[in-house]
């Protein structure tokens, strides 16, 4: 799979490069964990260079995407929406 220029950055607290999966990937990680992930999941890079799968719910919850607008990275914001909404999860 050519990820080469599918990469966005993210940010927490650290900056991330992540990519979200077209396609099931699964591979060992440096530190010798296997890591899976199926459509929709994210491969996501440290800057360390080390890369894990994160599923799309986790994910999404945790990083805010930054756009490059010529300059300094700038947040990019998503519509907000209800968990029950977002997640096909019923109210209690």
């Amino acid at each position: 799979m050519n990820l080469e220029g599918q990469w966005i950055v993210y940010r927490t607290r650290f900056l991330v490069r992540a990519c979200q999966l077209r396609e099931p990937l699964s591979f060992v990680d440096a530190l010798g964990r296997e890591q899976c992930g199926r459509p929709g999941d994210y491969l996501v890079e440290t800057s360390e260079g080390l890369k894990r799968i994160t599923t799309q719910s986790v994910f999404e919850d945790i990083y805010v995407p930054l756009a490059q607008d010529g300059g300094a990275p700038t947040v990019l914001t998503r519509p907000l929406t209800r968990p029950s909404e977002d997640r096909g999860l019923a109210s209690a």
